[in-house]
Order: structure tokens, then sequence, then C-alpha cells
């Protein structure tokens, strides 16, 4: 039985005005699944350096597991500034570790005994990891609960019509934003029809079990076929915005995977995303209230 939920891609520094944190979507996803009480992996790659030797044993203080490579490029870092509503700026260093990561026998034998996956565009701007994030997933065995979740992250100029393209196609989560849904409709020939009608169009034509798009304080949406779900932003103190999208993705995973309905699972995945905006950085620990909510 596939039970292993999967974070797959950067690792990586985020370096905020007040100190250097962990971060990475996938690691930050597999970090709130791992809190929900699910088996979770990060897969990715740190250098033979001080930076990468203190992710590990950050993740290791976590008690979050992880199938990461070492390998003969600098870990990853990034320069985060947030404007005055708390928002992120990135400046993501490129050929670094995490552009690098190899697929192993180890990575292989992972992938069979996977359940859900969450990958993302950014970990694919390079011809490695694309290749080995690509492999994962096809050689994930298909089962009727299985998830792979693309959590599109569009950023600076690191990705492409074709890397998105063959994303969609193997996927059967799609998670983007309504700015990323603008750009995705421009690329692929959407324009001029509202938010919820390219949403119905790409559910379509990638036979997509699901597409989540939020759209910031303007609320979220979860559409399947035949059904969509919204649920508003809470307003909260916001701290910063960093990882909230991930502890969103993680929560929702997290809650369809325990047999929740699509309804619950999503405002639990709000709630989730809301409090993580009201603390710093990207991995705090949540509250047992909001952690118990899967047992409910």
């Amino acid at each position: 039985m596939n039970k292993i939920i999967v974070g797959m891609g950067e690792a990586l520094w985020d370096v905020l005005p007040d100190g250097k944190k962990i971060g990475g979507a996938p690691a930050n996803f597999a970090y709130h699944v791992s809190q929900f009480g699910f088996d979770s992996r990060v897969v990715s790659a740190v250098g033979r350096d001080a930076l990468g030797k203190e992710i590990l044993d950050v993740f290791c203080g976590k008690k979050l597991q992880c199938q990461i490579e070492t390998v003969d490029y600098p870990t990853g870092t990034v320069q985060v500034t947030l404007d005055a509503e708390g928002i992120p700026c990135y400046e993501i260093k490129e050929n670094v570790a995490w552009d690098n990561i190899p697929f192993t026998d180890s990575l292989k034998r992972l992938a069979l005994s996977t359940r859900a996956v969450c990958f993302g565009s950014l970990a694919q701007r390079s011809e490695v990891s694309r290749r080995t994030i690509n492999r994962f997933l096809d050689t994930m065995p298909d089962t009727e609960d299985q998830l792979k979740i693309f959590d599109i992250n569009l950023r600076q100029s690191f990705y492409s019509r074709e890397v998105l393209m063959e994303s969609f196609r193997r996927c059967n989560v799609l998670k983007i934003n309504d700015e990323e849904l603008v750009t995705i409709s421009r690329m692929f020939g959407y324009p001029g029809i509202d938010l919820e009608d390219k949403c119905w169009i790409l559910l379509a034509k990638f036979n997509l079990k699901m597409l989540i798009l939020t759209c910031g304080t303007n609320g979220s949406y979860v559409f399947t076929p035949g059904a969509i779900s919204y649920q508003e932003t809470p307003r909260v103190k916001v701290a910063d915005t960093v990882g909230a999208g991930d502890s969103f993705t993680g929560a929702f995973c997290a809650a369809l995977l325990s047999g929740k309905p699509v309804q619950e699972a999503h405002k639990l995945a709000v709630e989730v995303s809301a409090y993580v905006c009201t603390q710093s950085g990207a991995m705090p620990e949540l509250p047992q209230v909001l952690l118990d909510r899967i047992l409910a």
C-alpha cells in the first residue's frame, strides 16, 4: 500500500530581513503534512557546504524525513524582501544544488511507495531536476486515490510553456493563484474570459480531479467536475506570507487523504494558511486545535 507523501523540488534558505529561515515549497509542504501525522519526505539536493549541512540538521530537528542528495553545487538561497503589506519579493540564486537533483535507485523505490506528491515549476528550471521530477511522477503506480499536485510557482522567468504543459499532463490536481492564472491564460490562448471559465477549461482539458484557485484576500476556490467549493480568506494580523500557500496545500492534501470531503478539506486549508500568515517564516508549529480537525 502506498502511504508516503512527498514534497519534491527546491530546498533552500530564505534570507529574510530578520535572518535566514529554512524554505522551499516542497519542504514547507512536507513539513505541514507531517504535522498532521503523515509519513512525509522532502526530495531535493544540497551542496557540500555549511548551509547544506544546516538544512539537514534543521530537518532532523523538526523530525522531517528527507531523501536529499549532496551534490557538487552550492546550497540554494533566496533573498527575500517584504513590502509594507508583508508580501515577499524573491531573488532566487541560480545554478545551485536543487537544480541538480539526481534520479537514483532509492528515489525510484520511493516513487513506487508514494501516495501523493507535490511539485512545482520552479525546480524544473534546469534540465537535470526537471527530468528527475518527471521520472518520479511516471514511476509512481497509478491508484484511484493517488494525488499528483502541481503547485505552480511562477518566479521571475523560471518557467516555459513546454514545462507547464508537461506538468499539466502529468498532474491530477492543479493549484494556481489568480495572477498565475492570468499569465497561463495568455500563454495558452484563453484571454478575455473570466477566471471561473478559465478554471473549467483547464479542469476539462487536462482531465484533472481538482483545480485549486487562490485569490489572496478575495478568497479561494476548489473546482471539481460539476462542483465548486468557495472559502473566504480570514482577516488576520499578517507577520509575513512566506510559506502560507504551501501550508494550504499540505493541509488540504492531509485532509483529503484522511477521507474528508473537499469542502471540509478546503476550509481547514484556509484556516491553516491564515494561521501561518500570523507567524514569521514558513514552518511554524500548528496549534493542536487545527491538527485535531483531521481526527474529527
